[in-house]
């Protein structure tokens, strides 16, 4: 466990305290300012393990500290994390104890930022936070309250009961997923208009990414079929990358036989240019006019030849969330809907944190609080476990070609 110079490291040490009490060998470093706000003596009392502050302090043994601690690490947390300590880790740099093991550790890493809500609404902040997140670490959201400047705002870290949850969760997920195969599709989709235009959407496939790196986390055999999208491969997952809905489709259809589970979380476009310019469109001194056609339904040919398959769909809406996302899964015979409002702070497109409203078909609703794209998509994953049951897969016949194809007859 790491613990940075912010003035939320007294809870640090009830942190420490309770991961020892459920049995964690915890090993504490200290930055060189968390020692002037808690001293080392509180984090060994409650640890029962030496505190490490000094890079350059001799060795109890032969080895080389904090690689020997990067080693062991099962798990590593920073708690609180400052704008400092994220900051460095985003870039790279490794001064000090604790980015050294950080930078050189294989375990998964958890922080939990605490600093003002100025500065954590920082763009530099946010941007680092970002990366980090897209280099694989686990970010713990600030929750808003009174801080220690006396105002109010989103900075304060969680309850200690509340990281240790994260913790325990993180290290202990079982692998109910073993073996299992999954086909989860993300992004958006573009529908090309001439050379250097096109249709899409505001998707930003970090929901159908999360789900891919979860199921990929409790032992699923993943594929992801993405739109084009600015997001690294998650590890483990097979990634299949597309442009247009029709090559979704295609990609999707394909596949869809050898898999258990399919969870289409992408934004596939509805519409797409009847003829695509061969060259750029110019300016006119009128209106501009362009046929739009159908596009496959990608999940609804999925439902009509389901079998055994379980099928997860998404809904996105703006009004009306459970009355449309019903009709969805009926619609399309879905075994459960994810609806979630897209025009709310914090939820939908492009946003690292979501919402969801999860309907099953016999009628279950569970509600998602708002959190981090990756324990969202985890709530989704529990809730597909419980929906598997013991079934084997079905071998499905592939659909037939869908009519809006091009290799279909053209009547949508």
């Amino acid at each position: 466990m790491g613990v940075s110079g912010g003035i939320a490291a007294y809870k640090a040490a009830e942190i420490v305290s309770r991961l020892t009490r459920l049995g964690a060998d915890v090993h504490v470093i200290m930055t060189a300012a968390a020692t002037r706000l808690v001293g080392p003596m509180t984090f060994q009392g409650v640890s029962g393990n030496p505190v490490a502050t000094d890079l350059f302090a001799e060795p109890r043994r032969w080895n080389i500290e904090h690689i020997a601690l990067a080693d062991r690490a099962q798990l590593v947390l920073v708690a609180p994390a400052t704008a400092n300590v994220m900051g460095k880790l985003a870039a790279g740099i490794a001064d000090d104890f604790l980015t050294t093991t950080i930078l050189a550790t294989e375990a998964p890493v958890i922080l939990a930022p605490a600093m003002h809500d100025r500065m954590w609404r920082n763009p530099i902040v946010q941007a680092n936070a970002e990366r980090l997140r897209r280099a694989g670490f686990a970010i713990i959201e600030p929750e808003y309250g009174r801080l220690a400047s006396g105002a109010l705002g989103q900075g304060r870290l969680p309850d200690p009961e509340s990281v240790v949850e994260v913790v325990v969760q993180a290290m202990f997920r079982p692998k109910d997923l073993a073996g299992v195969p999954v086909l989860v599709t993300a992004g958006p989709t573009r529908e090309r208009i001439d050379p250097v235009r096109y249709l899409s959407n505001f998707s930003s496939g970090k929901m159908g990414y999360s789900l891919a790196a979860a199921a990929a986390e409790r032992g699923a055999r993943v594929t992801l079929v993405s739109g084009p999208v600015d997001l690294p491969s998650p590890p483990g997952v097979e990634v299949v990358r597309v442009d247009s809905a029709v090559e979704m489709a295609e990609e999707v259809w394909r596949r869809a036989a050898a898999a258990q589970v399919v969870v289409m979380a992408a934004a596939v476009a509805d519409y797409r240019a009847a003829e695509a310019a061969t060259a750029k469109l110019k300016r006119g001194s009128g209106d501009l006019v362009i046929r739009l056609v159908p596009n496959p339904d990608i999940i609804g040919e999925l439902g009509r030849t389901k079998g055994k398959r379980l099928l997860v769909g998404f809904a996105a809406e703006t009004d009306d969330l459970v009355i449309n996302a019903r009709a969805k899964l009926a619609a399309k015979n879905l075994d459960l809907v994810c609806a979630n409002w897209v025009d709310r702070a914090g939820q939908g497109f492009g946003t690292d944190t979501n919402a969801l409203t999860l309907i099953d078909r016999s009628g279950g609703v569970l509600e998602v609080p708002l959190q981090d794209k990756r324990a969202v998509a985890h709530a989704v994953w529990d809730r597909v476990r419980g929906l598997l049951g013991a079934g084997e897969t079905e071998v499905l016949v592939p659909p037939a070609p869908d009519p809006c194809l091009p290799s279909g007859d053209g009547q949508c």
